[in-house]
C-alpha cells in the first residue's frame, strides 16, 4: 500500500467515527468525553478547540488526556485539554453565585454578585445568562417565589409567610402573587380552594415535568423521575382544587413552549437542582405570558420568545406522544413530549 493509499483509508476511518463531527463542529457540549490528537504537531486537544482543523489522516481519538499522554502527545496550549475547560470554571463560579442569592434573606445587588464572581459586572450578567439561560434577578424571583411557596403551607400568616420569603412588603408581593402562585395567597394557603388546575405531563432533558395552571397563571412546574408521583405530590399541594388533565389546547401550548425552552446545553455543569431551578424559571415565563385562551402560531411564539428565527424548533416542540410513559392517573392525550 502506497503511503497516499495508507493517508485516504486513515482519513476515512476518521471521517467514519462519529467523533469526527463533533471536532469538525468543535462541539462544545462534547466536553471531556474523547479528546484528540495529531501526529503532525503532537499535541492534544479538546474536541472544542479553536486551532485550526487538523487533516483526518493524521488525527487520532483517546477517552481520556492520560491515554493521550501515555501515546506520546502532549496537551494543547490553547484549548488546555489537562485543565478545567473555561465553561467548567464559568460554571462553578456560578454555581456558587446562584447558591449565594438561594442563602441571602434579600436580593443581593448585580455589583455584589459580580464581585463574588470576580468579573465586571458586564461580564458577569452575559456569563451568568449564557449558562442559566436567566438573568441574575430572573434566577433570584424563582428562588423567592420558590420560597414564598414553601412558606405558605408552613407559616402562621399570609404576612408572615411574605416577609419571611424575603418580600420587602405586603404590597409588593400581592402585586405580582399570580405570577408567583397562580392564585390569591388565601387559596394557595388552603390547598387550591375554589380553582380548576389544569395539568400536563410530559419529559424534558431533565426527567418527567408537570406543569399546572390555574385562571390566574402557573401555579406549579415539578420535577422528578416518577411521572405518578408527580401527580400525587400535585394533588397533595392542592387538595381542594378541581385538577384536570387532558386539556389540549393547555397541553399543545405547553408542549410548544417547553419544547422551546428544552436546551440541553444550557447549565450542562452546573448541580441539578441549579439546573432545574433556571429550566423551570424559563419555562414559567414563558407560559406566563401568554394569557390563557389566546392561541399562538408557531413563529409568532418563536417571536415572543426572542428567538423568531427559531420557528421549526418551536414546532419541533410537539413530538408524537407515548402512551407508555403515562401513569395511570392520566389518559394519553396529557403527554406533552418536548423536542430533544
Amino acid at each position: 500500500m502506497n503511503p497516499s493509499e495508507r493517508n485516504a483509508k486513515l482519513a476515512m476511518a476518521t471521517q467514519n467515527d462519529p467523533r469526527w463531527a463533533s471536532v469538525v463542529a468543535r462541539d462544545v457540549t462534547a466536553g471531556s468525553k474523547f479528546y484528540y490528537s495529531v501526529k503532525t504537531t503532537g499535541v492534544y486537544c479538546r474536541p472544542s478547540c479553536a486551532a485550526r482543523l487538523a487533516r483526518p489522516e493524521n488525527v487520532q481519538f483517546h477517552a481520556t488526556c492520560k491515554d493521550a499522554e501515555q501515546a506520546g502527545f502532549r496537551p494543547c496550549k490553547r484549548c488546555k485539554p489537562d485543565q478545567p475547560s473555561m465553561a467548567e470554571q464559568n460554571a462553578a463560579t456560578i454555581a456558587t453565585v446562584c447558591r449565594l442569592i438561594e442563602q441571602s434573606d434579600e436580593v443581593p445587588s448585580l455589583s455584589k454578585l459580580a464581585a463574588h464572581a470576580k468579573m465586571s459586572v458586564f461580564h458577569f450578567h452575559r456569563v451568568f445568562k449564557s449558562i442559566t439561560g436567566l438573568t441574575p434577578s430572573d434566577y433570584a424571583v424563582a428562588n423567592r417565589s420558590k420560597r414564598v411557596r414553601a412558606k405558605l403551607d408552613k407559616s402562621n400568616s399570609v404576612t408572615e409567610a411574605i416577609y419571611d420569603a424575603g418580600f420587602n412588603s405586603n404590597g409588593r408581593f400581592y402585586a405580582t402573587s399570580n405570577e408567583v402562585l397562580g392564585m390569591t395567597p388565601s387559596n394557595f394557603r388552603a390547598g387550591g380552594a375554589n380553582a380548576d388546575i389544569h395539568f400536563a405531563i410530559g419529559e424534558c432533558s431533565l426527567g418527567s415535568i408537570l406543569i399546572a395552571k390555574s385562571e390566574r397563571g402557573v401555579c406549579a412546574i415539578l420535577m422528578g423521575d416518577d411521572p405518578t408521583q408527580l401527580v400525587q405530590d400535585l394533588q397533595d399541594r392542592f387538595p381542594r382544587a378541581n385538577l384536570i388533565g387532558g386539556d389540549r389546547e393547555f397541553e399543545g401550548l405547553v408542549a410548544k413552549v417547553v419544547g422551546f425552552i428544552e436546551k440541553p446545553a444550557f447549565g450542562l455543569d452546573l448541580p441539578l437542582d441549579i439546573r432545574g431551578t433556571a429550566f423551570q424559571q424559563r419555562v414559567w415565563k414563558a407560559l406566563q405570558e401568554i394569557p390563557r385562551g389566546e392561541t399562538r402560531t408557531y413563529s409568532g411564539l418563536a417571536a415572543e420568545l426572542g428567538s423568531p428565527s427559531a420557528t421549526r424548533a418551536v414546532a419541533g416542540a410537539c413530538a408524537a406522544a407515548d402512551p407508555a410513559r403515562m401513569p395511570p392517573t392520566c389518559d394519553s392525550s396529557n403527554l406533552l413530549t418536548p423536542a430533544r
